[in-house]
């Protein structure tokens, strides 16, 4: 099982970032997906998750609410997370996840790892 993060970058604040993460190795169908990151010196949180395609329910942290954007296409085994209006505090190390189909947000709920994607946003 590989999963690997891209579309990071740096950016000003108020600008947009498009995160994307290909998995290989299995099949994504039924799996929880998600996006966590790390900012220096901080622990690794989770920004955003989804379930299955059977459970349309979708988990944002509350400082991103309404600016991001989490999304899946079980077809290419890829999801994304669509950042809108970024602002300094979102600067961190971003990294996609998986775990089991009833897994919550939370980092020890997630079986798979893919490397880490730098998000850099300039005031």
């Amino acid at each position: 099982v590989q999963l690997q993060a891209s579309g990071g970058g740096l950016v000003q604040a108020g600008g947009s970032l498009r995160l994307s993460c290909k998995a290989s190795g299995f099949s994504l169908d039924f799996w929880t997906i998600g996006w966590f990151r790390q900012a220096p010196g901080k622990e690794r949180e989770g920004v955003s998750c989804m379930r299955s395609t059977t459970d349309s329910e979708r988990y944002y942290l509350a400082s991103v609410k309404g600016r991001f954007t989490i999304s899946r296409d079980n077809a290419e085994n890829s999801w994304y997370l669509q950042m809108n209006n970024l602002n300094p505090e979102d600067t961190a190390v971003y990294y996609c996840a998986t775990g089991p189909p009833l897994a919550s947000c939370g980092v020890n709920q997630m079986n798979f790892w893919g490397e880490g994607t730098l998000v850099t946003v300039s005031s």
